[in-house]
């Protein structure tokens, strides 16, 4: 954490932790961990040296500073504890892992902040297990194009936006997936343009090429239930070696060509165990020009803020700059 962002301690934890696990448990040590940006991500350990996860949900937690976020648009800023326990109940119904939520304060009466307990998968996240034996974890891979498998499958009860909205009977205020994406992708252009020389010069170009995907999409009813960022690192592996997803808050019902376009970019050449039949070429196209742009933007915006590992965001926003510079011919 960098200065003026306070880290959570046990005596803060305290009265959070015997609500979830009750008032004989002592709470012996807290550490947060690295990787979240928009909320915080902290393992408390007991007194049995057993542990559990905290999530926080609070400014203090949250490095982009987006502001108000518009629940009738699925790219909005996806974050909070109500987003988090639909999609966990959504994905629970459809029999696909994440970690079990044990307690949640909505009220904000033991911090203050929206905070939530869940079980600690302390094993491999899928990326460490890709890294350290690429043939032993295609099992993992596996099991987990089998879980994505059944999150595609099931259907939007009405329209696409996030769980939480759709699921409660609401709608984005979006005409079509593609339509909105389309519109996402020139915003970033413009504010790509603004702050990188290279996309400037090549903002003429990069605006006429997504008009031209947009217009070989072909209209679409059917939205599926995707996650919309699922990298390797989004992927915990139970003890059993089984696949459990997190970061799940902008679980959404959307087309699935945004999660495979997502997919291929973060798996990299372990993509092929993934991949699926029937997907529509033409969606591919523009969101994977739209998803580059997105992964410009996004992490430019970040990092005009205090987010403590700049590093990392610098080297996406450079990689999928050339990317997207690339299927322009630039």
């Amino acid at each position: 954490m960098t200065t003026g962002r306070r880290l959570l301690t046990a005596a803060d934890f305290a009265p959070l932790t015997r609500a979830a696990l009750g008032p004989t448990r002592t709470l012996t040590a807290v550490t947060r961990l690295a990787g979240g940006s928009k909320k915080g991500v902290y393992r408390l350990t007991l007194d049995d040296r057993s542990t559990v996860i905290a999530y926080v949900w609070s400014a203090d937690e949250d490095y982009w500073d987006a502001g108000p976020s518009d629940p009738r648009d699925p790219f909005s800023h996806g974050t909070g504890l109500d987003l988090f326990t639909a999609a966990h109940d959504r994905l629970t119904a459809a029999g696909v892992r994440t970690p079990r939520l044990l307690y949640a304060d909505p009220d904000r009466t033991h911090l203050p902040a929206r905070s939530a307990i869940v079980e600690d998968l302390r094993g491999d996240s899928l990326e460490e297990a890709l890294a350290r034996d690429p043939r032993a974890a295609r099992l993992p891979l596996r099991r987990l194009a089998e879980a994505l498998d059944r999150m595609h499958a099931c259907a939007s009860p009405a329209g696409f936006d996030k769980v939480a909205l759709v699921d409660n009977g609401g709608s984005s205020h979006g005409t079509t997936c593609e339509a909105r994406v389309t519109e996402g992708a020139l915003r970033s252009i413009e504010e790509i343009a603004a702050r990188e020389p290279r996309a400037a010069a090549a903002r003429e170009a990069l605006v006429e090429e997504i008009h031209k995907l947009a217009a070989e999409v072909r209209p679409r009813a059917r939205h599926r239930l995707i996650h919309g960022e699922l990298g390797p690192d989004h992927v915990l592996l139970t003890p059993d070696g089984r696949p459990a997803l997190i970061d799940i808050e902008g679980l959404m019902y959307f087309d699935v060509e945004q999660e495979h376009v997502f997919l291929q970019l973060r798996f990299g050449r372990h993509y092929d165990v993934l991949r699926a039949p029937g997907l529509d070429e033409a969606r591919l196209r523009l969101y994977r020009l739209s998803m580059h742009l997105g992964l410009v933007a996004g992490p430019l915006r970040l990092l005009d803020g205090d987010f403590p590992r700049p590093g990392p965001m610098r080297a996406i926003a450079e990689s999928n700059l050339v990317h997207a510079l690339e299927l322009v011919g630039r």
